[in-house]
C-alpha cells in the first residue's frame, strides 16, 4: 500500500463510526415509533373484533331479563338471538369486497359506527320488534368491520408482526367468546343504574364511541388494486345461499324441522351452485367476480377453509350446551354459569401468547401454523374425553370443581387453534383477493357455528327426551361431548393434508 493510499485510508475511517453512531439511534427510534404505531393499529382493531364476538354470546344471559321486561315471545326471543347471527353470515363476503373497492379503513369505520348506533338503539328498545330490528343493524355493522380486520392484518404487517397481529386477533376473539357469558352475568348482577339486561348492549357505546376517533388517525388505507365493480347478481346469489343455509338451522331445532327448512336447504344448494356457475363465468370474461375461482386454488386455502367450518362447529355448539348443562342441569345461575367458563379463558390465555413460539419451532410458516392448529384441536379431544369421563364419575351431585382440569385444557387447546387457523388460511393469499378471503373466513366462521349448534342440538334433545332432569341433562351433555370429540379429530386430521 502506497502513502497516498494509507493516507486516504485514515481520512476515511474516523468519518464512518461517526455516520454510524449517529444514525443507528435515529433508525431505532423509527422502528420504536413504527411499533408504537402498528400496536395502536392493531388494538383499535381487536376493539372491533372483540365487541362483534362478545355480542354473540352476552346475549344468552341476558333472554330471561328481556323476556320479562319487554314481554317477548318465545318466537321474539329466538330472533333477538338469531337476527345478528343469520345478519353477519349473509353480509361478510360482500362487506370483504366493499372493503377491496372503497378502502377497508372506510369500511371498518363504517360498520364500527353502525355497530355502535345499533348498540344504544338495543339498550333502549321499548319493545321486543324494535329490539330484533336493531339487533339486525348491529349484525350489519358487524359485518362491514369483521372482514377488514383479516384484510387490514394481512396488508399492514409482515412476517412476524402479521403471526404476533393474528395471534392478538384470536387472543380477542377468543376472550369475548369465552368471558360473554361471565361479563354479561356481572353486568346483569350489578343492575348498573337500573339498567339491567339493557347494561349488555350499552356497555358497546363507550368502546366503539373512542375506536371510531382513532380510526382515522392509526388505521391504514388499502384496497384491491385496479378498478373493481361490485358484483350485484353475485352479491344476491350468496346472501340468498346463505340466508337459505343458515335461517333453517337456527330456527330448524325448536320448530320440529317442518317442511320449509328441507326446502330451504334444497334450494341453498342450487343457489350456491348457480353462484359458483357465475363467478366461474365472469372470472373467465376477466371481469369481477364477487369472489375469484383462483382464490380457492391458493395452496392450503381450500383445506384451511374446511378446517376452519369444521372447527367452529365444534366451538360454537359446545358453548351452548355447556351452557345449558351448568344452568339447567346442575342449577346455576347467569353469573355462576359464567364463572364455570373462566377455566377456559385462563387455558386459552396461557396458551395463546405461546403459540407463536411453538409454531415456529415447528416449522416455518404454513407448515408451523397448520401443526400448531392441529396440536390445539387434538388438545381440545383429550380435554373433551377427560371431561366425559369427570361426569361420569362425578354425576349430578358432585363438585363442578373436578371438571377445571380438562376445561383448562380445552382452552389451551383453543388457545393454540384458532390463531394458526385464521393465519393458515389467509398466510397465502394474494393482496387482490384479500378481501374476498378475509370475507370468506368469516362467513364460514358464523356458518360453521350455526350448523354445529342445529347438529349438536339434534343430538342433546334426542339424548335428553322428555325428561329436564339433571341427570337427563348430564346424559345429553356427554353425548353432545362425544360428538365434539370427533369434531376435533376430525380437524386435526384434515390439518395434515398440506404441511408445505
Amino acid at each position: 500500500m502506497t502513502t497516498t493510499e494509507i493516507s486516504k485510508a485514515i481520512q476515511i475511517q474516523p468519518a464512518t463510526p461517526a455516520i454510524t453512531a449517529h444514525e443507528a439511534p435515529t433508525k431505532r427510534a423509527a422502528e420504536r415509533d413504527t411499533t408504537r404505531a402498528q400496536n395502536l393499529t392493531l388494538l383499535v382493531l381487536l376493539a372491533g373484533i372483540f365487541m362483534t364476538t362478545l355480542d354473540i354470546f352476552i346475549v344468552n344471559v341476558a333472554i330471561p331479563a328481556t323476556q320479562r321486561d319487554l314481554h317477548a315471545s318465545p318466537a321474539a326471543i329466538q330472533w333477538i338471538v338469531a337476527g345478528y347471527g343469520l345478519t353477519v353470515a349473509a353480509g361478510v363476503i360482500t362487506a370483504g369486497r366493499l372493503g377491496d373497492m372503497f378502502g377497508r379503513r372506510r369500511m371498518y369505520a363504517l360498520g364500527m359506527a353502525l355497530f355502535t348506533a345499533a348498540s344504544a338503539a338495543c339498550g333502549m328498545a321499548p319493545t321486543a320488534n324494535i329490539l330484533i330490528a336493531s339487533r339486525v343493524v348491529q349484525g350489519i355493522g358487524a359485518a362491514l368491520l369483521s372482514p377488514q380486520t383479516l384484510a387490514i392484518i394481512g396488508t399492514a404487517f409482515e412476517g412476524a408482526k402479521r403471526v404476533r397481529a393474528f395471534t392478538a386477533y384470536a387472543l380477542a376473539m377468543g376472550l369475548a367468546a369465552v368471558f360473554g357469558q361471565l361479563i354479561g352475568g356481572v353486568l346483569i348482577d350489578m343492575n348498573f343504574s337500573g339498567l339491567g339486561w339493557r347494561s349488555c348492549f350499552l356497555i358497546n357505546v363507550p368502546v366503539g364511541a373512542v375506536a371510531l376517533t382513532l380510526v382515522p388517525r392509526v388505521v391504514p388505507e388499502s384496497r384491491a388494486e385496479g378498478r373493481t365493480r361490485l358484483d350485484v347478481p353475485g352479491v344476491v346469489l350468496v346472501s340468498a345461499a346463505l340466508v337459505a343455509t343458515v335461517l333453517p338451522l337456527i330456527q330448524g331445532q325448536s320448530q320440529g324441522w317442518p317442511l320449509w327448512t328441507w326446502l330451504s336447504f334444497g334450494a341453498a344448494l342450487v343457489l350456491f351452485g348457480v353462484f359458483g356457475w357465475y363467478q366461474g363465468r365472469l372470472a373467465a370474461a376477466e371481469k369481477s367476480p364477487l369472489i375469484d375461482p383462483a382464490l380457492f386454488r391458493t395452496k392450503g386455502f381450500a383445506r384451511s377453509i374446511v378446517a376452519q367450518i369444521v372447527f367452529w362447529m365444534g366451538q360454537g355448539s359446545f358453548f351452548l350446551v355447556f351452557a345449558l348443562y351448568v344452568q339447567l342441569g346442575r342449577g346455576l345461575d347467569a353469573l355462576q354459569a359464567g364463572l364455570i367458563f373462566t377455566p377456559i379463558g385462563v387455558g386459552y390465555l396461557l396458551t395463546s401468547m405461546v403459540a407463536q413460539k411453538l409454531t415456529t419451532r415447528l416449522g416455518r410458516g404454513f407448515r408451523g401454523q397448520v401443526q400448531t392448529a392441529a396440536v390445539g384441536t387434538l388438545l381440545m379431544a383429550l380435554s373433551l374425553l377427560d371431561l366425559i369421563v369427570t361426569i361420569h364419575l362425578t354425576g349430578t351431585h358432585g363438585s363442578l370443581l373436578w371438571m377445571v382440569p380438562a376445561l383448562v385444557g380445552d382452552g389451551a387447546g383453543m388457545g393454540l387453534a384458532i390463531g394458526p387457523l385464521a393465519a393458515g388460511a389467509m398466510g397465502r393469499v394474494a393482496p387482490h383477493h384479500t378481501g374476498a378471503a378475509s370475507g370468506v373466513v368469516s362467513t364460514v366462521m358464523q356458518v360453521g357455528g350455526a350448523i354445529g349448534v342445529a347438529v349438536i342440538g339434534i343430538v342433546f334433545y334426542s339424548a335428553l327426551g322428555s325428561s329436564a332432569t339433571p341427570a337427563a341433562y348430564t346424559r345429553a351433555f356427554t353425548a353432545g361431548l362425544e360428538l365434539l370429540v370427533g369434531v376435533a379429530v376430525a380437524v386435526t386430521v384434515l390439518l395434515q393434508f398440506d404441511k408445505d
